[in-house]
């Protein structure tokens, strides 16, 4: 066969091992180089490629997929080493499978160079990694972190898409968290960020026994119109996977050469950790507010606290230092004195009382006796302290029990949930200037199991006002502990404000639960708590 009418500068012939066929280059003479001697004495004195594995696996790619494919690279024959650009096309056989391929090129650069240059020639990608690594490592913020890893990877390896993605609850499921398109792809319009991916079962059992290897799917689309590859890479910190890089190339394979894969399997490597160090600074930066939160709210307590313990003491040695002095114009009026004193002290013994029974529940130094209590007794003992604080005020009050034909029997500690209901309604009285507090009880027949034994239902208590209400936002702080909501609303009333986390944790120890509502400011509340009932009574019909 005649090369030169062919017209190309460099042509040869491989097989699927690479070995030299055919071999015809015009500058061999000028170059010393024998075109027979690469023939027979393939590998050793041949014309090789430096990056060996990405052009064998181009070249095998090609004779797979009998489609021609360019090559650029850097090339070693003896000291001297060429750059070349390449076509390398499958010479096919009908019915046949490709083994053969036809090469044809031209050189770059006319000068031959030592070969000693040549890996660093071949290879941007330790310089990349370098760059990318670096701008990841200038901040702590992760989504900062998560954006510049996905736009750094979709420009340096001009692919369709680039996706960060993070583990939820569901092993199947990855949350979004960063995302790159190519600017003129058609994905711009179909945005994934903030969705939530539903991974395979075939990629997840694959991802299950890779650490950190690239994981690759070829020809996944539905239709051979649209073949498209994947690349799935894991990110790290201390074996733990904390991240997923996702790489989607559309329209066309993707040939993923050896030194992308280290490039994309390094820069892995480089993202879990900047992951890692900014998940934790994020977890510090929240531990910090909440702990100069914490020490705030501590602060206000105290001085809230301070100034309730000093009323009904001043209180006691206001009327006493009275009575010392013969200040009492009789005794009848003494006897008043000494009755303010006395109920000064209760006050302040109570606030007292609070605060211990929280440090007593905190330290977990409180055990209940836990056994049969009569709801109609506890109810009674209630309505005997509400009905005169509520007319004092003004305000209606209403308790009602179900009506049964046997004792409604619940399962707990007397005076705890003496303590709670006293509690709860003192609070409903204390924040409700006009209207009225509602005391009611429901049996729910719900089986339910707590501390090993098993109880047929629950009794259902709610205790409703029209007092000041509280707004949305803020009726989940109201069982934390040191937070009183809107002080300049609250700041009338008398007491510590641990009422309600006293109360909850009690419920919590005798299996029950605590829940508040309100429809907002002005609008009143409802406070109820559900307690194990012993047996189920008979109602009356």
């Amino acid at each position: 066969m005649q090369w030169d009418s062919i017209g190309a500068e460099l042509i040869y012939i491989q097989d699927y091992r690479g070995k030299y066929l055919a071999f015809a280059w015009h500058k061999a003479s000028a170059y010393q180089i024998d075109p027979q001697t690469i023939i027979e004495h393939w590998p050793q004195d041949s014309l090789c490629p430096i990056a060996i594995h990405d052009y064998y696996d181009c070249l095998q790619r090609v004779l797979q997929y009998r489609q021609p494919e360019t090559y650029h690279g850097l090339f070693v024959y003896g000291e001297q080493h060429f750059s070349l650009t390449l076509v390398l096309s499958p010479i096919l056989r009908a019915k046949e499978p490709s083994t053969t391929a036809w090469i044809m090129g031209y050189e770059c650069s006319s000068e031959a160079q030592p070969a000693i240059v040549a890996p660093n020639l071949s290879d941007p990608y330790p310089q990349l990694l370098t760059q990318i690594a670096r701008k990841i490592r200038r901040t702590l913020h992760l989504p900062t972190i998560l954006q510049e890893t996905v736009d750094s990877l979709g420009q340096a390896l001009n692919i369709s898409r680039c996706l960060l993605l993070f583990p939820t609850q569901h092993i199947e499921k990855w949350d979004v968290k960063a995302e790159f398109c190519q600017p003129s792809d058609s994905f711009q319009k179909t945005p994934c960020l903030g969705q939530v991916l539903e991974l395979s079962s075939d990629i997840l059992i694959s991802l299950s026994q890779l650490q950190s290897d690239p994981l690759i799917f070829d020809n996944l689309a539905p239709t051979v119109d649209q073949p498209y590859s994947v690349m799935f890479i894991p990110t790290h910190h201390q074996s733990q996977r904390n991240g997923l890089i996702y790489l989607y190339q559309a329209q066309h394979y993707c040939y993923w050469p050896r030194n992308v894969l280290d490039f994309v399997q390094e820069l892995a490597e480089q993202v879990g950790t900047a992951i890692a160090h900014a998940t934790l600074y994020r977890e510090l930066e929240q531990v910090t507010v909440a702990a100069q939160e914490a020490s705030q709210l501590k602060s206000e307590f105290l001085a809230s606290t301070t100034h309730e313990l000093r009323t009904p003491l001043n209180g006691i040695i206001g009327f006493l230092k009275l009575v010392l002095d013969g200040m009492a114009d009789n005794a009848e009026e003494e006897r008043e004195f000494l009755e303010e004193a006395y109920q000064s002290a209760l006050h302040l013994l109570n606030l007292i009382n609070d605060i211990l029974d929280l440090a007593k529940i905190e330290a977990g130094k409180v055990d209940l006796e836990l056994g049969a209590v009569d709801l109609v007794t506890l109810f009674q003992a209630v309505n005997h302290f509400a009905i005169s604080q509520a007319q004092t005020k003004g305000l209606r009050f209403d308790s009602q029990l179900p009506e049964t034909l046997t004792p409604i029997t619940v399962h707990g500690n007397y005076r705890c949930l003496l303590q709670v209901m006293l509690n709860l309604v003192g609070n409903a009285i204390k924040f409700t200037a006009e209207g009225e507090i509602k005391v009611r009880a429901e049996i729910l027949k719900k089986r339910m199991v707590w501390n090993n034994q098993e109880f047929p239902g629950l009794v259902k208590v709610s205790i409703t006002d029209t007092g000041i209400g509280v707004s949305l936002e803020n009726q989940s702080k109201l069982f934390e502990k040191f937070v009183q909501i809107d002080g300049s609303r609250t700041k009338a009333y008398s007491g510590t404000g641990l009422g309600l986390a006293i109360s909850q944790k009690l419920i919590e120890a005798m299996g029950g639960q605590v829940s508040f509502f309100s429809m907002g400011e002005g609008l009143g509340s409802t406070v109820t708590f559900s307690i194990c009932l012993e047996h189920i009574p008979i109602l009356k019909t």
